[in-house]
Parts: structure tokens; sequence; C-alpha cells
């Protein structure tokens, strides 16, 4: 569905001067597969997506999308994709339906064929009690179903999803998920989208790819880079500062202590904790608390990177 080699885009700024946006970005996405394409503000999500939908032509390298290169052939691209962006796709003064109708005139539909398939997409995201009305009477919810209605409408084989729940209260967003998942049991639909929810990306995605400065910095899926780039962590209180730094020597994993606080990570945590709490019994620590904890995405990149994932809360 998605092939990309070497993907830069470079801006000029004034004065001449040049920033890449994207540097060399290589990326595989096989049909059906639900992608999270995640980084913070400015870190090249937005130009790659752009760039992938042709709205952007690349600097250098390659991108064949849905079957047809990116720079030679944006039109069939198009006509193979589906593009929510982040703004509302629908206008003010036509019924939901009609918008729907008009959509699938656009992407050269008859008029019987659109009108079947707005109907169908009615069903599917459960618009249809919306279908008379205009999308400015709508909830935020109820506007982003019609958003992706009318990017489902030429029936595409991948769908690029931008930030696709932002702003939307907690009850909404889980129900655009439930949509998401059912048009993609319905049609086996190809899924690409950027979300700053992560745990939107920890429970629903297949795949998770982390941007940051314009490179991804790592691919695979979340319980995986968890794991492997993050790890549990067993935390232990105790009495004082100096039980606490023996407690470090006696970890069978990276430990740190603060004060009387010790943080050990390791691979698995609840099979790891009884074993390190009989050490510690043995070496005569008393221990006041225990606890454990999994790793988060944003565990990930602050081991990747230094700093949250969550630092910026307006996405890029």
């Amino acid at each position: 569905m998605i092939h990309a080699r070497g993907l830069t885009r470079v801006f000029t700024m004034k004065k001449n001067e040049t920033v890449e946006a994207v540097r060399g970005i290589d990326l595989d996405v096989a049909a059906g597969q639900l992608v999270a394409f995640l980084g913070p503000n400015g870190a090249g999500k937005s130009t790659t997506l752009r760039m992938l939908t042709t709205l952007l032509p690349p600097s250098s390298g390659t991108a064949v999308v849905a079957g047809h290169d990116v720079r030679r052939d944006p039109a069939k691209v198009r006509g193979r994709i589906g593009y929510v962006g982040q703004r509302s796709s629908a206008g003010e003064n036509f019924l939901v339906r009609d918008e729907l109708v008009t959509q699938g005139r656009c992407y050269g539909l008859t008029t019987p064929e659109a009108g079947r398939r707005a109907d169908e997409l009615l069903d599917l995201l459960e618009l249809r009690p919306l279908a008379r009305r205009k999308p400015g009477t709508l909830s935020g919810g109820q506007r982003r179903r019609l958003d992706i209605a009318l990017g489902l409408v030429h029936r595409p084989s991948l769908l690029f999803l931008d930030e696709p729940s932002t702003g939307l209260d907690p009850r909404s967003r889980a129900e655009i998920w439930t949509h998401i998942l059912r048009l993609r049991e319905a049609y086996g639909t190809t899924i690409f989208l950027t979300t700053h929810y992560l745990e939107e990306a920890d429970s629903m995605a297949e795949r998770v790819v982390i941007i940051n400065g314009g490179r991804i910095i790592a691919d695979g899926t979340a319980d995986r880079l968890k794991n492997d780039l993050a790890g549990d962590h067993i935390t232990i209180t105790t009495r004082t500062e100096q039980e606490a730094a023996a407690c470090v020597s006696l970890a069978d994993g990276d430990a740190t202590a603060e004060a009387t606080t010790v943080r050990v990570r390791v691979a698995n945590a609840p099979a790891a904790l009884p074993e390190y709490l009989r050490a510690l019994e043995e070496a005569g620590i008393k221990v006041t608390g225990a606890e454990t904890t999994r790793p988060t995405l944003d565990d990930v990149f602050l081991t990747l990177t230094g700093r949250s994932l969550t630092d910026d809360d307006i996405p890029a």
C-alpha cells in the first residue's frame, strides 16, 4: 500500500535558508494494516502525510502509494486513497446525504451509484438519522463521522486519517474508534493515521511508527517497542536513603534511587518482583511499599529522545 524510500522535504525560509522537515523517510505499509504515526509538533508527521497524499511534492526520494507514484501519477494516487484532514470536510449549506452524493459524483459515480453509496455509508457510520440535517448542526463526533464517510465514498483501499479524534470528548472518541474498526472489518481498508492520544495508538494500532526531527526513530508493535525500548519498572520504597542505595546494588536490572524511592527496569516486572523482595528481605532491608508498572509509548519516546512525546499538547 505504501512504499517510500529516502522521502525528503526541504523548505526554503527567509534569507534563502533551507530547513529539512523530513529527512530520508523509508517506510513500507502492507495492505490491511492499521498504522499509527506518532511524533511531537514539528517532527515531520504532517509533512510526511502531505507528501504521501500528493498534497506536497517531495524534494527528493520516491513514494509509491496504493500502486501509483506520487510524483508521476498523483491523480491516480488520489483516486485510490481517502484523506480525512484535521479540519471538517463538509460544507455548511447542504444536507448530510447530499454532501455524500456530491462527493460521489466528484469521483465519477453516477447519480444512482452515488445515492446507493451514500446510503451504505450512512448506515455503516450510524448517520442515517442525521441524513436530512446540515453539517453545521451536528456535534463534533457526528461531524467527524461525516468526514470519514466523505473520505470513503469512492471505496479507497487506503485511508489516511489526520488526528481523527482531536478535540472530541472521551465518549465521542470511543465512538469514532468503534467506527474506524468497523470499517476495517467491513472493507479490509488499510488505515494510516496520526494521533496525539497515545493510549489510542497503544490499544488500537497493530503497528506504531515514531518520527522525530524528520526521521523515523522507532517502528514496531506497541508491545515490542515498550518491551525493547522502555521495559517494565519495579518501584520500591524503603525507610532510609541508605537502604535505598542498598536496594540499587541488589537489583537485577538498571536501577536508580531518589531519596527513599528505588526504580528498577526489568523485562517482566510481575515475575521479577517476588524474587527481588526475597533478596531484599534476606539482606535485612525493610520495604515499606512496592509496585510494578508497565511502560507507555511516551516512556518509549522518553527513552529514545530524553523528552516526553506529550510535551506539546497541540497536534502538528
